[in-house]
């Protein structure tokens, strides 16, 4: 599954330059991971199950400045499951601009939440996380 979040860039997200500061990157990138796990009902079924998401690494591109005003397009899909991690991809469009703004890896491990140790991606998880993959 790919999921799209918009979101509008403010005055607050501009750096001295007028455009959009390289921190705010990953807030946007954080916020359409959310979306993304809201819509496919992710969070509640980690919920239930006791396991969350934390983020290893992140590697992020930036490729065209993003000024106030544009509305920006989030992509976001899950590219590989791993033995105990998991890859989403994300770039983010500037709205009828035919421009990438960014673009983001963002390597993700599953975590118990009683124990805080990662989990081994097998399974039931390793079906819930491949049909995010297949669906795409």
């Amino acid at each position: 599954m790919q999921h799209k979040t918009l979101i509008k860039v403010r005055g607050y997200h501009l750096d001295i330059y007028q455009h959009v500061n390289n921190a705010r990157y990953l807030e946007f990138l954080e916020e359409a991971r959310w979306g993304y796990l809201e819509d496919s009902g992710d969070i509640d079924w980690f919920a239930k199950h006791k396991l969350a998401w934390i983020i290893v690494n992140i590697n992020i591109n930036y490729r065209v400045a993003a000024t106030m005003g544009d509305t920006l397009e989030i992509l976001t899909r899950f590219s590989k499951i791993g033995g105990k991690s998991a890859v989403v991809k994300q770039e983010v469009r500037i709205a009828g601009k035919d421009a990438i703004a960014a673009d983001a890896e963002v390597t993700i491990v599953c975590l118990d939440q009683k124990t805080g140790k990662p989990v081994v991606i097998e399974g039931e998880l390793k079906a819930r996380l491949e049909q995010h993959i297949a669906e795409q």
